[in-house]
């Protein structure tokens, strides 16, 4: 249970941190998220906020589409989240959930005339699904839906029933997860990760167009494969056989970091275990993550720094 939370423009405890059963947002779905990985670089004794304001500009832009009106940027909820951070003081890997939300005690569907907040919390977080062993997977029953009906490149709260029930139908199946198709038939993603494949020494990952999430974790992967391994990514359509017969398929997502798929829908994939491929580009991810990659420090915010130090914050605006 977290000590602190980010609450009504204040840090408060969390045990302070409670909404009303009216509140708009949780009768309707009305709220824009991210997850935000903290990562505990033990060597340095330093925890490692990865591409947070990244992860704060998409929360922003998100939260225009629902038509809100958030007196923050991205660089004071940076500033907020080191500070909570350094409060809860965790060495250990941590995971940031900030959340934009109809804070109204009202029962109307609209997003007009409604009161925004913005809260944040950090738990601790290990691994989502095993890196190390890979990731048994089926695909879902369930279509995502496209960008007629809920803009899919958005995480918002109550389109996430869609990737719920998904998860759920592979659990009951006896799989670690779902990969979903678009109504058309085409890959479009895990229920909270991208896919990759990759075929004759190519990465080939579902367009925009195919309701994917624009994932920043996609994003790493695609500039840590050109650059360290000279491997370029397609952004193309590919349907389940593709996937099937591919040499070798994997995982993206702040959550599921990189995570090899090695079955799916009991057809093994390549020969079944975590391709040589796949395992660099861990490595490399990794590396990046933790701090450990000089070239790639810019994506890394230090937390630990400024101990003892009081972070400033306009919590008024």
């Amino acid at each position: 249970m977290p000590a602190y939370a980010y609450f009504k423009k204040n840090l408060v405890p969390f045990s302070q941190a409670n909404l009303s059963v009216m509140t708009h947002a949780f009768h309707y779905g009305t709220a824009v998220f991210e997850g935000i990985r903290g990562n505990w670089n033990k060597e340095e004794h330093q925890v490692y906020l990865f591409r947070v304001q990244e992860h704060y500009q998409r929360l922003l832009n998100n939260a225009k589409l629902l038509r809100f009106n958030v007196p923050y940027t991205a660089e004071e909820l940076t500033r907020i989240t080191i500070e909570l951070a350094q409060k809860e003081d965790l060495k250990e890997d941590q995971y940031v959930r900030p959340i934009i939300y109809t804070a109204s005690e009202a029962l109307w569907v609209r997003l007009h005339q409604v009161e925004v907040e913005v809260a944040i919390f950090i738990i601790p977080w290990g691994p989502y699904l095993d890196p190390d062993k890979g990731a048994r997977c089926c695909i879902s029953s369930w279509r995502r839906p496209d960008d007629t009906q809920v803009p899919p490149g958005a995480k918002i709260t109550g389109f996430y029933v869609n990737s719920a029930l998904a998860r759920t139908d592979a659990f009951h199946k006896g799989f670690d997860e779902s990969i979903i198709e678009t109504r058309d038939g085409f890959i479009s993603e895990g229920s909270g990760e991208n896919v990759f494949i990759l075929r004759r020494n190519q990465l080939i990952t579902p367009p925009v167009y195919d309701s994917i999430l624009m994932g920043i974790t996609r994003d790493c992967v695609i500039q840590i494969a050109r650059n360290e391994m000279g491997l370029e990514t397609v952004e193309r359509h590919f349907r389940r056989g593709e996937l099937l017969t591919a040499d070798e398929c994997f995982l993206t997502g702040t959550a599921a970091h990189l995570t090899s798929v090695v079955e799916v829908d009991n057809y093994r994939i390549g020969d079944g275990s975590v391709g040589k491929v796949t395992r660099q580009l861990q490595k490399l991810y990794f590396d990046a993550i933790y701090g450990r990659s000089p070239k790639y420090k810019h994506w890394c915010t230090p937390v630990r720094s400024g101990l003892g130090a009081e972070v400033k914050v306009n919590k008024g605006r």
